[in-house]
């Protein structure tokens, strides 16, 4: 519904979907065109309601989750491991005296507690938050309330800072925090944490269990997925594709990137790395090879706003494009979020 303001007086409209009035063309200044732009993607844009989303890829899949369980475990080395209901993503280490906790996600809240009493019957010591988000360490607050002795919270600096202008009891401040490393050696394992700059939000670290060649980085590499919308809501785009050449440069056999349905790679990091390279590529063509202002109304050539919009939408589309014969087939749920991958990236390289 559009409001619009004609002298001083408020005229309501309503501008109905093609589909819903085939015989009837919304004319009012906002609505839809009758056509769209030259060369449109197929795939959806973003606010248009999707039929069937593309299937996805048996590669992008994990193991069945027992629905009497909701959950499942992976062991990843000596004493570390996922727990997952195929969504999100924890990671908990066995030591000799009890266990350390990599985030809380409230989706897991119900089932880290019984993971944890399927390897074992010590108790949490440590929990480590690998950034602020209440998506993943959310659930942290109601497990430390069920627990007899409160472990000592593990957190960047920055994450606390974030923490505590929340204010948030789901999300308690840690007690030992960190600028560049840390190593947290307890009970015969060891963890190493360190902070490369903001690549997701401020404060995200990355997790390393080097004797089990394992490195836990959330929210940055989506295993066989494209990845959440605005390039995982990454708050430096720079950034974020810098953490991305760290994480490809390091030597590990497991990734565990807090979400989706399977520990990661080095073969996704290299595939996700690959596609940012496209992403980048394609957008970059499309920016330098789209004319301002082509097939619109004359009368709105004046209005740099919607000149503006004219050409991004068509930049995007010219992206979305490039990408799709290549990466609809290979990362699951491309279609839901290329379009955004597509603004995100255009925007990054004109203003960045």
């Amino acid at each position: 519904m559009n409001a619009l303001a004609l002298g001083g007086a408020v005229v309501l409209m309503l501008c109905w979907p093609e589909s819903a009035f085939a015989h009837e063309e919304c004319k009012a200044p906002g609505c839809a065109a009758s056509e769209a732009y030259h060369g449109m993607p197929e795939i959806a844009t973003i606010g248009a309601r999707t039929g069937k989303y593309m299937d996805i890829p048996e590669s992008s899949k994990g193991p069945a989750i027992d629905p009497a369980k909701g959950y499942r475990i992976q062991e990843l080395g000596r004493g570390l491991y996922m727990v997952t209901e195929n969504v999100y993503q924890a990671m908990f280490m066995v030591h000799d005296k009890g266990v350390v906790l990599a985030d809380v996600p409230p989706p897991l809240a119900a089932y880290i507690p019984k993971a944890i009493r399927e390897v074992t019957g010590k108790p949490v010591t440590h929990i480590i938050y690998s950034h602020a988000h209440a998506d993943h360490i959310g659930a942290a607050g109601d497990l430390l309330a069920t627990l007899p002795k409160k472990p000592v919270i593990i957190a960047h600096e920055e994450t606390r800072a974030i923490l505590a202008r929340a204010a948030d009891p789901r999300r308690p401040l840690p007690g030992v925090t960190f600028r560049d490393k840390y190593t947290l050696k307890v009970g015969g394992q060891r963890l190493e944490l360190s902070y490369h700059g903001n690549g997701h939000e401020p404060g995200n670290i990355f997790i390393r269990a080097p004797e089990q060649r394992t490195l836990m980085v959330v929210d940055v590499i989506f295993p066989g997925w494209m990845p959440w919308r605005r390039l995982a809501l990454a708050q430096d785009i720079p950034g974020y594709f810098a953490q991305v050449e760290k994480i490809k440069s390091m030597d590990f056999d497991w990734l565990v990137s807090g979400h989706v349905a399977r520990a990661g790679t080095k073969a996704d990091v290299v595939a996700q790395h690959e596609f940012l390279q496209d992403l980048k590529a394609a957008a970059g063509k499309a920016l330098q090879t789209t004319a301002l202002g082509e097939g619109m109304d004359g009368r709105d050539k004046s209005n740099p706003w919607a000149v503006f919009d004219n050409y991004i939408d068509r930049v995007a589309a010219q992206c979305v494009n490039t990408l799709t014969p290549k990466w609809a087939s290979r990362l699951a749920a491309f279609d839901v979020y290329i379009w955004d991958q597509c603004f995100t990236m255009e925007q990054s390289l004109r203003l960045d």
